[in-house]
């Protein structure tokens, strides 16, 4: 077992856990954040998706050694005093059916839009793809990128 200093939306906390246990259970077990979704435990659904340092990874795949000192946002901490733009645009746009994807989707669309800020289509079908939705709302989510577009 090993300790582990992480910066989770802006705040600092502390595990003692195995290096090689995933980031998602450090998450979802050890700390109480249970946005982050466990689907496939494989590194294929995207459901479990968050950002490091701005880049979403994969969090059932990802072992905390090799997160280091790197700054982690979960869905839980996107909304600050009021809704992410992109979480309004989710909402205005009707997109969540199940629900299940949707904080991957949403932190992948807010890790695009920081890169891309008035992204094509082909910019958002590159970015969501590797997300996988089973209830096929994928033209509302290419919708609300581009509504959250006008407003990140």
């Amino acid at each position: 077992m090993s300790t582990y200093k992480l910066l989770i939306n802006g705040k600092s906390r502390t595990v003692t856990v195995d290096a090689d246990t995933p980031l998602l259970w450090v998450l979802r077990d050890h700390l109480g954040l249970l946005g982050t979704k466990y689907s496939c435990g494989m590194g294929v659904c995207g459901s479990c998706t968050v950002l490091l340092d701005g880049k979403p990874v994969r969090s059932c795949i990802t072992p905390i050694r090799k997160v280091g000192e790197r700054r982690i946002l979960t869905i839980e901490g996107l909304a600050q005093d009021k809704l992410h733009a992109v979480q309004a645009a989710w909402l205005e746009e009707d997109v969540p059916q199940c629900g299940y994807c949707q904080p991957g989707q949403i932190l992948a669309a807010v890790a695009l839009l920081e890169e891309i800020p008035k992204p094509s289509d082909e910019d958002i079908n590159r970015a969501m793809s590797p997300i996988l939705c089973r209830c096929g709302t994928y033209q509302r989510i290419r919708r609300a990128i581009h509504r959250a577009a006008g407003e990140v």
